[in-house]
């Protein structure tokens, strides 16, 4: 994590954009270097929802393509689990992208979306704003201690 600080807004976009996927990395830990290393608030804030968001839909077209059998290899996510989240995604749609920042339970969420085929563009809508909403707490927090 330390070198992705290093390279500044382009390693917050990656740290970010991996942090958005299945694989299991903590961004929130870059965007604070870069912050105290003195990037723009803003700027940090655009550049990880961004890289975060794409991440999100890699996770969702992952679901979209995939077999019950592949996520359970590759996203280490049991066909059971989606299906037992199915009623609350009907339920919820697409608004339950915004919960995609939740450590574990966010990209089951997403993957399920996808999985299911739920409203891409709102699913991509409300996930953004999640995203955003977690990195604005996150970036104004380290913002107010530096």
């Amino acid at each position: 994590m330390e070198a992705l600080a290093t390279y500044g807004l382009i390693g917050l976009f990656v740290a970010a954009f991996v942090a958005g996927t299945l694989i299991p990395f903590n961004s929130e830990i870059v965007l604070s270097a870069v912050l105290v290393a003195g990037a723009d608030l803003t700027t940090a804030l655009i550049v990880a929802t961004v890289g975060n968001t794409l991440g999100g839909l890699v996770t969702y077209y992952m679901g979209h393509i995939g077999k019950p059998e592949w996520l359970e290899k590759y996203g280490k996510v049991k066909h059971e689990k989606l299906v037992e989240i199915k009623p609350q995604l009907n339920r919820y749609g697409p608004a339950a992208a915004t919960l995609s920042f939740v450590p574990g339970l966010g990209n089951v969420i997403i993957l399920g979306l996808g999985f299911f085929r739920i409203a891409p563009f709102w699913s991509f809508i409300f996930m953004t704003f999640g995203k955003l909403a977690r990195y604005a707490v996150w970036g104004y927090a380290t913002d107010l201690v530096i």
